[in-house]
Formats: structure tokens, sequence, C-alpha cells
């Protein structure tokens, strides 16, 4: 009844019981990392975060059980894929999204903004939403601000986003323009929607690699009063170092003291940047796409498993590495399990690749706490650059 009572006299205020940021310490060696706690129904999430993507319900090549062994704090789900398949209701009928995979801990949906958006022949956008075709069956469907909320307040997620339009941001200006336009009353539609019983809702600020267009939205968007805000519209086509660029200067145009979450990125540097600059949560599929192709991330650099190279080596694909993988098995037998076409080859590799990206976060963490992250940050680019040089040239 209150939050009703809130909605009809249009107060957007956070109310008490949903996500709660507490920023604990900020970086005293000349960076604007951030070292927070996001306080969830399910537990709270230490930041910086990377979030493996569990975009079906389901983490490809790993359980529940692995995910805990590798403390991973929160996972992702996806409303475009579980709207398809198997649909909400069900979900909502097994008890939600947590208890139908047996996940006890926090959990995020993404809208279904970018999945639709990516469908470009088959999708058409609207200022009522974006009807789309699936991927699946060929299936005619309809997405708005007001389904993607009740989607995702079905699947019963602790933090949902907004339904946006994510254009490339190499985008045409004029285009974006009017996407941004769009993307914020799309939000205000979202509000309006969301009932805040247990999801809290993020907004998500756009505008290509246009300094003064993300700055414009980030205005727009943060003007309304959200559990926490994002970046969205990177790592879709445009150059690292213009990414990193843009993200910061987005950065820190978003509220000090809410989470601030960079969609879709990255790579091991892009997260040690992007922490640089002020972020506080990541996702990506990297480390579990490139697991199941047989790339792995060492602190040696990257390492092609199925590489003949290996057929004979008896060391851990990591020596310095403390996962099950490492500690158990030699490049040898990992290489011959990835030729095989093995399923375990895949699980493996992508315990290896989680835990080298959650691992990685823990050090953030502890460096940012310990007022030495502009050392580490600097130590870490200088020997990721040097690697990826030894690599490319000795090919």
């Amino acid at each position: 009844m209150v939050d009703e009572q809130r909605k009809e006299k249009g107060d957007t205020r956070v109310p008490p019981g949903l996500v709660r940021f507490e920023l604990l310490h900020e970086d005293a060696s000349g960076t604007k990392a951030r070292r927070g706690r996001l306080n969830t129904p399910h537990g709270p999430i230490e930041t910086p975060i990377f979030m493996p993507v569990g975009t079906v319900g389901s983490v490809k090549g790993v359980g529940p059980d692995d995910l805990k062994t590798l403390d991973a704090q929160i996972i992702l789900g996806n409303t475009y894929h579980l709207m398809l398949r198997p649909g909400e209701p069900l979900v909502g009928e097994m008890g939600g999204l947590h208890r139908f995979i047996s996940w006890d801990r926090p959990m995020l949906t993404d809208s279904g903004g970018f999945q639709v958006f990516s469908l470009s022949e088959k999708r058409k956008i609207t200022e009522e939403g974006a009807a789309f075709q699936s991927h699946l069956d060929g299936s005619r469907h309809f997405l708005s601000p007001e389904r993607s909320i009740e989607i995702q307040e079905t699947l019963g997620a602790d933090v949902i986003m907004a339904f946006d339009e994510c254009p490339p941001s190499t985008e045409d200006r004029a285009y974006l323009e009017k996407s941004l336009a769009r993307t914020t009353r799309w939000l205000h539609r979202c509000v309006k929607a969301w009932g805040r019983e247990r999801s809290s809702l993020f907004g998500i600020v756009q505008g290509g690699l246009h300094e003064d267009l993300r700055k414009r939205h980030a205005e727009e968007i943060c003007a309304v009063d959200l559990p926490g805000y994002a970046l969205g519209g990177y790592s879709v086509g445009e150059a690292p170092e213009a990414m990193h660029a843009g993200v910061a200067y987005s950065a820190p145009l978003l509220p000090r003291d809410k989470p601030r979450y960079l969609m879709g990125v990255g790579t091991p540097l892009d997260l040690v940047t992007c922490v640089e600059h002020g972020v506080d949560m990541f996702d990506c599929v990297l480390p579990t796409r490139c697991a199941r192709n047989g790339l792995l991330f060492t602190s040696e650099g990257k390492l092609v498993i199925r590489n003949a190279a290996y057929a004979k080596d008896p060391r851990p694909v990591d020596p310095a590495c403390s996962c099950y993988t490492c500690r158990t098995f030699s490049r040898s037998y990992l290489r011959h399990l990835f030729a095989a076409g093995e399923i375990l080859a895949m699980r493996l590799n992508t315990l290896h690749n989680l835990h080298y990206f959650l691992d990685l976060m823990a050090q953030v963490r502890r460096a940012i706490a310990e007022d030495r992250f502009a050392t580490f940050a600097r130590d870490f680019r200088a020997k990721a650059v040097a690697q990826e040089a030894e690599r490319k040239g000795g090919r």
C-alpha cells in the first residue's frame, strides 16, 4: 500500500530494505579506486567485484557449488533469454530464479535491452518498446520498459536493470541524441512499473564516446534517485584505449555514494584500469567463453592450451595459481581433454579462468584498502603490455 501511495505521488526515493551501498574506503595513492560493500537481501557483495555471467540461469561449464568454492559473490541472468526459455511464468512458479537454479547468493538480471538491440534486422524500435523475433524459433515478441521490469521482478533478482537502448559507441551523433532521450523516458516508465518489494532498480547512462552526451545523460539518469547506476554502451566496437578514456570521464559523473556498474567489460586489463577510474562492478562472458575455446588467463600471460607445445608439458597452467585445475592437472592432460572434445576440458578451463578473474578482484580490493592501488595498477598494466608483446612476437 505504501509503495502504491508513493508511486501515485511521483515519489521516486529509494525505500529502506533494498540494496544499500557502503563506501568503505577511497584509495589515497592517487587514483579514483573505491572499496565498498553492496548489501543485498541475499547477502553482502564486496566491491570492486567481477560478476560471472549465467545468461540462461547457468554459468556455462560450472555448477553453483563450483561458484561458491570460487567465492563468486554474485552472478547474472538475462531477461531476454529467460523470457524466451523457459519463460518467466515457469520460473516464478518454481519459486523465482534463486530457487530455480539453487543459488542463494545475490543475483543481477540484465533488462534484455542489449540482446534485443543486437538482433539488428530482427527488431523494430518504437517509443513503446522493441518488437523482435526470437533467435530460437523466429516467434514474435514485444519488450517494453514495463514488460522488462515485470519479467525481472518475477525472476526475483536482487538487482534489476532499467530497459534501455544500447547503440554502438560509434553510432551517428544525431541518432545517439534521439536514443538517449528515449532511454531517459523509458527509465521513468521503469520507475513507475517498479514494485520495490525485493528488487533494486539501477539506471543506465549511455552516450557513446561523446563526453557532452555522457554528461547530459548522466545528469538526466542520476536525477532519478535509484539504488545504483551503470555505464552502458562501452566495449561495443571502439578501441580499448577509447573505452578507457570514456570511462575515465564518465565514471566520476555517477553519484559517489551509489555503486557504479560498467556493463559488459571486460579483460583483466580493462578491470584494473576501470577500477582506477572509480568503477565498482563488472560483468563479462570473456573468462567463460575463452575457457570453452581453450584460451586461459595466467599470471604469466595468455595460454592457448590447444597448442601442440603443451602436449608433453607436466606443469600446471599457472604455477602461481591455487585453483583446483592448477593444483590437480598438468597442461598435457588439459590439452588432451581439449583435443578429445571432452566436457571436462570446458569445466576445468572455466574453473581456472573464473578463479583468475575473481582472485584478481580480491587483489584489487586489498590494494585499495592498503592505499597502494596506483602502484598495483601501474605494475599490472606494464606486465600485461609486456606479456602481450611477447605473445605476439612468439607467433
